[in-house]
């Protein structure tokens, strides 16, 4: 009995650890992002060469842009591990179940964070990569159609997918990720 109520307080205290974790990697992309957007241009043919600009010649902006990516990824590492830790010590009874749907629903939205982040840097792999999974998206029966339609701003891959991809990157989903955490 002792050791079930140790090892459920360990799991307690180790799974607000690593939401403290994710809160903090949180703050650390937001305020990168921030950064970046002061120098990064939503178009086909500006996007490139605002990050190489950013990344070669504004002071410290490659460690700026790498601190925005290794903190984007490590918060879904960090959601995942929080939801796996959250199952064990059973915190998706009664009155945990909203921390638990909210984690859940935290590492959907970073996940689509990092999805919409692929194509912002128009490189050749990012760009092979959307035009993939776009592929995908189309073949979802009934709205896979209009999905691209909407994801892309037209039939191609141009600077209105960029854009619109910019706009769900920078403004909808970060706002669905805050709200979800008041």
């Amino acid at each position: 009995m002792i050791n079930n109520i140790s090892s459920t307080l360990s799991l307690r205290r180790l799974a607000t650890m690593v939401a403290v974790s994710i809160l903090t990697l949180t703050l650390i992309s937001a305020l990168s992002g921030a950064l970046l957007a002061f120098n990064y241009q939503p178009t086909a043919g500006g996007a490139y060469k605002s990050l190489e600009m950013i990344t070669s010649q504004i002071p410290f902006g490659w460690i700026i842009r790498d601190l925005h990516n290794y903190a984007g990824n490590s918060i879904i590492i960090l959601g995942l591990i929080q939801i796996v830790i959250m199952f064990l010590s059973r915190q998706f009874r009664s009155s945990w179940l909203i921390a638990w749907i909210s984690g859940i629903f935290l590492v959907l939205v970073a996940i689509g964070l990092g999805w919409t982040a692929m194509i912002l840097d128009w490189s050749q792999e990012g760009f092979w990569r959307f035009s993939i999974e776009l592929s995908t998206i189309e073949t979802i029966p009934f709205i896979g159609s209009l999905l691209r339609y909407i994801l892309t701003g037209g039939n191609g891959i141009s600077t209105m997918t960029v854009l619109r991809q910019y706009s769900l990157h920078s403004y909808f989903l970060p706002f669905l990720e805050t709200y979800d955490n008041l």
